[in-house]
């Protein structure tokens, strides 16, 4: 009996082809029919599961199965439309009647934007068009604007969780650190439709990462039409940076093609300043860096629908990066009485670029009117990097008298990826749940080169104990399970299982040295949601993560930053993982209230030790700690007047950290208040004004102490031509606060005080221009790659 039964579920799907139905209807205004509206069919939990646009005569037609949805109606000069309903026979809902947006200036202000921020089950949804400051901006910026995500010291954090991987229309961005915000800053923020915040992912994503993500959905052409967006920005901070971004969708009965083209160049200035309290007397290092930004991107994306239930497609990204500097730094060093005893000054020049390309194929069929989906996906990434720095270390005396060369070397590092990926979803539809599986297969290879020359003798010299060559092999293959349930018109709950098992194999042909790690781990997700009434939702969610170490922090051998401080890997670098548990409660949408606890064990991090006895700083990297963060944040939305909305966080953070190392330093954590509003002022018909503030006190947190920081933003936009053209002028971090202070900590009883200033302050002037037909959906793609560019870094 048992057997059968099994037997009987196995086959089930197969007697599931339920019958669809065709519902159609007539979109009109108070005088004529509509042409080109937007029309979404929704299921209750707002997820778009068809979608079509209306006729030349206001007319469509879509067939769906039995059961209950919600139809949305969108057309740009017209008050969005949505109504439940439900379907048990062809149905038509006769003649929809869109109302025209008021020319008022209340009305305006109140009917014809989206709201800003949109709580769905598991993700809120930021939407940018009312955000001024973004506008000529880059995705990057756009990101440093959605609630609850902090950008800083070239990390992306959904406050409270830690380090957040990014994704464009579901595809994953492969990179991390500093070649991830090149990346975000190639594309234009005008070209967003909004951003995603999920905090704890389904299990459909890849388990990697303890901050969630950030799914950035980008605007497309709706049928039978095409786009252009051409945008130009100058910013000037000491030195100036112009950008350049194209981007064109074309979208023909079965056809999509869409190109985008970004080009940045100009100079930043950077200042760092590192203070080491050695027994002996401090050692004061300084520095000024003029830093080349130079950026060529581009993207290519066709999509072609082989038959109604069937779409092949292809995408390629290109990304160039040459961020060259150079670099004028000074070493102060004391004795303990405090007295100048020498100084050192190092000048080097560093030779820095990296490039990366992605290719993906796919293919998308919808198998049956039950409305089964099978997505297939194909990727090849490949990463490179070069690293070539010259420096020379003089020291002197303290009234500069030249005594001797210090130090006079070269440090050239060399990195290559590449990752093939494969990929395929099921989305499987029953009558009693939403059912979704998958696999997936990654294999990766990383080489990595460091050379070490000593050039005092102006002859090179390679020193083959500070060289290396390290190979990393990692392959990973996974199988997903999710089903979502909706008991009723209060309860829904949505369940996930993931199983990752990965391979890994470390070689170091210096120190003829392997290393094995092979792991196979579960990821369980849960959320659960409940509607009180129309004012007041409840929602609980649960998720297990892991944290892999990028492929470069595995390489054991050391680069020199300066001559009294170098940076080294650790092939012995093993996952961190994170328990993340989150209880949100909001109400009328307007006032959201979550509190949460995430808990990291084996984490490892940057160890910012120093040796006394020489005097030099060495940042390495270790499994050191284990911690639990916890917090609880506020947000609210807020239409102070017809021409005076506010968007408004509050978080408090705190957290518990025990060290499971010897690292010979003493955890310490305090609370951490973190703040922001920002304020858009409508001036009139065509123009906004956006006044921006936010703060963060000092805190505590495990190893480190940061200091406050804030930044206050001023921003101004004008339409021109019937909203062709936006000139908008941005005053970014007026009065220079936001740049990292303070950071702080004592290992080996040597304390350690670092600043880092990046240009943070700066004036902006943007043009954007467009032109084609300014209607737009959404259409998301995901590329097969989860995780592997993520940890490239740099």
């Amino acid at each position: 009996m048992k057997k059968a039964n099994l037997l009987i579920f196995l086959l089930l799907p197969l007697f599931c082809l339920a019958q669809s139905f065709q519902l159609k209807g007539k979109i009109t205004n108070e005088k004529s029919t509509l042409e080109w509206a937007d029309i979404s069919i929704l299921n209750l939990e707002g997820k778009i599961i068809d979608g079509t646009t209306s006729k030349q005569d206001g007319t469509f037609v879509i067939n769906i199965k039995k059961g209950t949805y919600k139809i949305a109606i969108g057309l740009l000069g017209f008050s969005d439309y949505e109504k439940e309903f439900a379907i048990e026979k062809n149905t038509d809902l006769g003649i929809i009647v869109l109302k025209e947006n008021a020319t008022n200036l209340g009305e305006v202000v109140i009917q014809s934007k989206k709201k800003t921020i949109e709580q769905k089950t598991d993700r809120l949804v930021y939407n940018l068009e009312n955000n001024v400051t973004t506008v000529g901006g880059d995705a990057l910026s756009a990101i440093n604007t959605a609630p609850g995500v902090v950008v800083q010291n070239n990390a992306i954090t959904i406050l409270g969780k830690g380090t957040s991987r990014v994704m464009i229309d579901g595809r994953m961005i492969e990179l991390a650190g500093e070649e991830l915000n090149n990346f975000l800053k190639s594309i234009s923020a005008s070209d967003i439709k909004n951003i995603e915040v999920i905090s704890n992912p389904p299990a459909k994503y890849d388990a990697e990462g303890t901050g969630g993500l950030i799914n950035i959905i980008m605007k497309k052409g709706v049928s039978d039409s095409w786009k252009n967006t051409t945008t130009v920005s100058y910013d000037q901070n000491k030195f100036g940076i112009v950008t350049l971004r194209d981007n064109f969708f074309y979208n023909k009965k079965k056809f999509r093609f869409s190109a985008s083209v970004n080009r940045k160049t100009g100079y930043l200035n950077a200042t760092d300043d590192l203070k080491m309290y050695f027994p002996d007397g401090l050692s004061h290092m300084y520095s000024k860096t003029k830093v080349k930004n130079e950026n060529l991107s581009g993207k290519l994306a066709l999509d072609y629908d082989l038959s109604e239930r069937t779409t092949i497609g292809f995408q390629y990204l290109n990304d160039r990066n040459n961020p060259d500097f150079k670099s004028d730094i000074g070493i102060d060093n004391y004795d303990a009485q405090n007295q100048l005893d020498n100084v050192t000054l190092n000048n080097s020049f560093t030779d820095k670029g990296s490039k990366n390309q992605t290719y993906n194929a796919h293919l998308i069929t919808k198998l049956d009117s039950l409305k089964r989906k099978l997505s297939v996906d194909v990727d090849y990434f490949n990463y490179s990097s070069k690293f070539n720095r010259n420096f020379v270390a003089n020291n002197y005396t303290p009234d500069m008298t030249f005594v001797d060369v210090n130090q006079s070397g070269q440090n050239i590092s060399n990195q290559d990826i590449d990752n093939w990926s494969f990929k395929a979803d099921m989305e499987h539809p029953f009558q009693a749940l939403n059912l979704s599986y998958g696999a997936k297969m990654s294999f990766t290879n990383s080489i990595s080169d460091v050379f070490y020359y000593n050039t005092i003798t102006e002859t090179p010299e390679l020193d083959p104990n500070q060289s290396n060559r390290f190979k990393y092999t990692e392959n990973n293959q996974a199988v997903y399970v999710n089903a979502d349930k909706k008991l009723n018109e209060k309860w829904n709950f949505q369940m996930g299982l993931r199983l990752e098992n990965t391979q890994t194999t470390g070689f170091s042909e210096t120190m003829n040295q392997e290393t094995v790690n092979n792991y196979l781990k579960l990821f369980p997700t849960f959320y659960a949601s409940y509607k009180k009434n129309e004012n007041n939702t409840f929602s609980l969610n649960y998720g297990k993560r892991i944290n892999r170490p990028r492929f470069d922090l595995l390489n054991p051998f050391r680069i020199y930053i300066n001559s009294n401080s170098y940076s080294e890997g650790n092939p012995f670098l093993r996952p961190s993982f994170s328990d993340n548990f989150e209880f949100a409660h909001s109400y009328k949408e307007v006032l959201r209230t979550s509190v949460f606890v995430n808990l990291v064990t084996n984490g490892y991090g940057v160890l910012f030790t120093s040796n006394p006895e020489t005097n030099t700083q060495v940042v390495t990297r270790e499994n050191y700690f284990k911690n639990l963060n916890y917090g609880i944040g506020e947000s609210y939305s807020a239409n102070f007047a017809e021409w005076w909305s506010s968007e408004n966080s509050l978080y408090f953070l705190g957290a518990k950290t025990e060290f499971i190392k010897n690292i010979n330093a003493t955890p310490a954590n305090s609370l951490q208040v973190d703040f922001s509003t920002n304020n858009t002022f409508v001036l009139g018909k065509t123009s906004k004004l956006q006044i921006d503030f936010s703060y963060s006190t000092p805190f505590k947190s495990g190893l480190y102490e940061m200091g406050c920081t804030s930044s206050f933003d001023i921003g101004f936009k004008q339409d021109l031509f019937n909203k062709t053209m936006q000139i908008a002028f941005l005053a970014n971090d007026i009065f220079n606060t936001s740049y990292l202070k303070d950071f702080t900590s004592v290992v080996n009883g040597v304390k350690q005080v670092y600043n880092e200033n990046q240009s943070n302050r700066f004036v902006r002037l943007s043009v954007v221009y467009n032109f084609g037909n300014k209607k737009i959906n959404v259409k998301e793609r995901a590329f097969g790659n989860q995780d592997e560019k993520k940890r490239t870094g740099n």
